[in-house]
């Protein structure tokens, strides 16, 4: 069971390691942790999914807090229930991009603020393997919620000067298309839907839009529909992908400095949040009209700085976007709605407007393994100490023409290489340079 709490949620494979007993004691480690009142409650479409949320209310229930259950529910959903009704904190059942077989726990403190291991999830640990709970006097009620209507009504304020844009989207058999067949109710716009049965056994592809070969059948369906681009959602709705109306994918970078600079076109001066793998190109654009601030990789820690410098948004190379309007969390469709907006704005084609942007090149993540990854760190900070150092996540590294950043793995054996350069050759030679570092 130990294996289950990782540094963002709670994950494993049903029941084998995840079973209705641990979730009924999560459930009640959970409230027993955070003196919370009220817990919502949504789920994904794995056939694991209905089970295990039963007997996670069940747990919540017996320790004192009242359930509100929101059903069949994307991830962003959940966070927006969370915080536009008040609530104290919230549990998603999901595996997000993980097989079926898998499921999993994403926890929420008030205001949609996540848990992570240093934040809860360690302790809830402990609470659920010592399974010394205090019986308490008066149990929680179940409580049912209808959240869509009011989602719908949240997300269509952002939906002015749209039309006639067609778009084709691929949801993989998960929870995006609960979200993403209502709002195109609002638009005078043409949805061409992929795969939007919900079916927990992943039939198509695996809903993970990161590997780029789940993204084939959307490339060509986006040729072949002459559709204006094409979006790809992961399991739980989180994360999305973007293909071009040619049928290429767009790195979430790209994506990232396209939406900031629609947010500062409107609310000039305000800051932004950019993953520190991201192209230099991400960083000249927000500096143009607002304040660039590079931030480390994982959501907890991008949500806690949006926070405290009140970023409007923030936009990380996995495809999670942030919106500071959707309470500093993740938006299924907003990504989707701000570049329907800017095609139509502009006037131009989505690789016309990403095409300024591909400025650099970029060596893709590159994973090695090591049997001592802070020792391997040393040695590069060592060999290219000339160079500007910066310590916000693993070892990143400066020169006027060329950047790497080496990040350890939180839960592998794992660095993971990012490096761009200002020609393909340059950054050719200084991957093949680190990689003989790294693995030597």
């Amino acid at each position: 069971m130990e294996g289950i709490f990782k540094a963002y949620d709670i994950r494993g494979i049903y029941p084998s390691e995840l079973n209705e007993n641990t979730a009924y004691k999560i459930g009640r480690a959970f409230v027993s942790f955070l003196k919370c009142r009220t817990v919502v409650v949504g789920r994904d479409m794995r056939e694991s999914s209905e089970p295990l949320s039963v007997a996670l209310m069940k747990g919540i229930m017996d320790q004192g807090a009242d359930v509100i259950n929101i059903g069949l529910s994307t991830t962003p959903l959940l966070y927006f229930a969370i915080a536009n009704y008040g609530y104290d904190s919230g549990i998603m059942i999901t595996a997000s991009h993980n097989p079926g077989e898998w499921n999993g726990f994403k926890m929420c403190r008030e205001k949609a603020i996540p848990l992570s291991g240093d934040t809860g999830i360690k302790d809830i640990q402990k609470l659920v393997e010592d399974a010394d709970f205090k019986d308490v006097k008066k149990k929680g009620m179940l409580i049912g919620k209808a959240v869509l209507s009011d989602y719908m009504r949240f997300l269509t304020g952002f939906t002015k000067n749209i039309s006639g844009i067609k778009v084709v989207v691929d949801t993989g058999n998960g929870m995006g298309s609960l979200t993403v067949s209502k709002i195109f109710r609002y638009l005078d716009c043409e949805l061409v839907p992929l795969y939007f049965e919900l079916d927990g056994s992943f039939p198509n592809h695996e809903a993970n839009p990161l590997k780029e070969e789940t993204l084939k059948d959307l490339k060509k369906r986006v040729v072949k529909e002459k559709a204006d681009f094409g979006i790809a959602f992961d399991g739980d709705g989180d994360r999305c992908c973007f293909v071009d109306e040619n049928g290429e994918v767009i790195s979430n970078d790209l994506i990232t400095a396209l939406i900031a600079d629609e947010f500062l076109k409107y609310k000039p001066g305000e800051t932004v949040l950019y993953d520190l793998r991201s192209s230099k190109a991400v960083g000249e654009v927000i500096s143009k009209k607002g304040k660039p601030v590079m931030c480390r990789v994982g959501h907890a820690f991008i949500k806690q700085q949006m926070r405290d410098v009140n970023a409007i948004f923030a936009g990380e190379l996995s495809g999670h976007f942030y919106f500071r309007h959707q309470f500093f969390t993740e938006s299924d469709c907003l990504p989707m709605i701000i570049i329907m907006r800017m095609l139509c704005e502009e006037g131009k084609t989505l690789s016309e407007l990403v095409n300024p942007l591909k400025k650099y090149f970029a060596s893709g993540e590159i994973n090695s393994k090591v049997k001592d990854k802070d020792a391997k760190l040393s040695e590069l900070e060592e060999k290219y100490k000339d160079g500007k150092i910066v310590k916000l996540d693993g070892l990143s590294v400066y020169y006027d023409n060329w950047w790497f950043n080496a990040r350890p793995s939180n839960t592998e054996p794992l660095l993971r290489l990012n490096l761009e350069a200002d020609t393909k050759e340059l950054m050719e030679q200084k991957r093949d340079e680190l990689l003989s570092v790294i693995r030597g």
